[in-house]
């Protein structure tokens, strides 16, 4: 019953004992190479080492440590085992934070405030109502949803977009390529909470940016593949998007030389908007051997076609 823990990002022991804590007899092997290939039933990994999975001959499941799987999808060696994406309580509840902070931040004008502050001016404004203000989410999945469900609550008028039909109580929803353009036409805020696949890379360009309301602020914490870069440039240097926060990038860490580090309007935080945390996450993986153990179902479970 061994699991082969793999993520140079993660803290392999915190994650070693949350899951004895949850299966006492699972056997941990954490480190580049695991000791013995042969006996690992389990994986669980982040950004494994090229080829590193298709060693592993008694592999049985694939378990992501994070909520997007498109860089173990790209291994062409990758085992024809089940993949499971991470959705981890505590993974979503972080996401929804960063994205209540960012429409927090754009609805009580916190960037104007601090150029106010360096130009030393004192002018007071008078706040909007949360009801007042319109966010568009993009991608209504595990985190999308709850993003939505969270500002919703909040009181601001939430619209939302998804590939398929999505319902979900106090968001007005929209789907498919034509609804796109409807759901952030009249957004005052709209973020990016979408899976990498083909259907959503280059999807932020400058007909999207266009899109949109002029002066809203638009946030990406979904994948950098799906911003076009240079469109965003364009779109803030004309003051079509009047700010961006952007969590996400095409080549990570985000190279110094990038201009997103120096622009005035754009927020760079190092893909932080949300964490897989041992304490919530080890019971998501738990349930999962367990019902592998049982020959039952194997929950979230990726469709390799689509890519989540």
């Amino acid at each position: 019953m061994v699991l082969w823990f793999f993520s140079d990002s993660d803290d392999a022991d915190a994650w070693a004992q949350a899951l004895r804590d949850e299966l006492p007899d699972l056997v941990i092997d954490a480190g580049v190479d695991p000791r013995e290939p042969a006996a690992v039933r389990w994986a669980l990994v982040w950004r494994p080492p090229p080829g590193g999975l298709a060693r592993l001959t008694a592999l049985e499941a694939i378990f992501s440590l994070a909520a997007g799987v498109e860089s173990l999808l790209a291994d062409p060696t990758l085992p024809d085992v089940p993949v499971c994406r991470m959705v981890d309580p505590g993974l979503t509840a972080t996401v929804a934070d960063y994205a209540h902070l960012v429409v927090l931040r754009a609805h009580r004008d916190f960037p104007r405030f601090a150029q106010l502050q360096a130009e030393r001016r004192w002018r007071q404004t008078t706040p909007r109502l949360a009801g007042e203000v319109t966010v568009a989410v993009l991608g209504l999945g595990e985190l999308g949803g709850a993003v939505a469900r969270r500002l919703a609550d909040s009181g601001y008028q939430v619209r939302g977009w998804s590939r398929r039909p999505t319902a979900i109580d106090g968001v007005r929803t929209a789907c498919g390529p034509d609804g796109l353009a409807a759901c952030v036409r009249d957004a005052d805020v709209v973020l990016g909470v979408l899976p990498a696949t083909p259907a959503t890379r280059d999807l932020f360009d400058a007909a999207f940016f266009a899109a949109m309301k002029p002066g809203a602020t638009f946030a990406n914490l979904g994948r950098g593949d799906q911003l076009v870069d240079t469109d965003l440039l364009a779109a803030l240097d004309r003051g079509q998007v009047a700010r961006a926060v952007l969590d996400v990038f095409r080549d990570e860490p985000l190279p110094s030389e990038h201009p997103f580090w120096g622009h005035p309007r754009v927020l760079v935080t190092p893909h932080v908007a949300g964490s897989t945390l041992p304490a919530t996450g080890a019971p998501v993986v738990a349930d999962n051997i367990r019902r592998a153990r049982a020959g039952r179902p194997l929950r979230h479970v990726v469709d390799r076609e689509r890519g989540y």
